[in-house]
């Protein structure tokens, strides 16, 4: 635990104006993400403090998997049922403003706007699915 790092607070629900969404595992929280690049755009984030996607490992695939379970069933959960229109990744450093793993959960990646289509480009250089 990181006191000093928002995303450890948030897990931990010290941070009161940060509502989390239902996550189907005790080590992983969800929540909105604060400035939106798509109608559907969440965080999934491990409850324990993990530094960013380069501390990934061959033994963190299933962190991984889950993660992106997470993703799916809250937008499932939100009337949001077409996966085939959805985008997942992570911003590779330096381009991750917070170092604590996060998964960033886009939908529909059809209505992303210009600049947000760039910052969450397909395994691009900064952000990879």
């Amino acid at each position: 635990y990181d006191g000093k790092c928002v995303f450890c607070r948030i897990a931990r629900r010290e941070e009161p104006g940060t509502a989390l969404l239902p996550s189907q595992y005790e080590d992983l929280v969800c929540f909105r993400d604060i400035k939106p690049s798509a109608p559907h755009h969440y965080l999934v984030v491990p409850v324990e403090h993990m530094g960013n996607c380069k501390m990934l490992k061959a033994e963190h695939i299933p962190l991984v998997k889950r993660m992106m379970e997470v993703g799916k069933a809250v937008l499932q959960k939100n009337n949001f049922s077409d996966l085939n229109d959805i985008r997942m990744g992570f911003h590779w450093p330096p381009f991750c403003s917070i170092s604590h793993l996060h998964l960033h959960v886009l939908a529909p990646a059809s209505q992303l706007g210009f600049l947000s289509r760039l910052m969450y480009r397909i395994n691009s250089y900064w952000f990879i699915t």
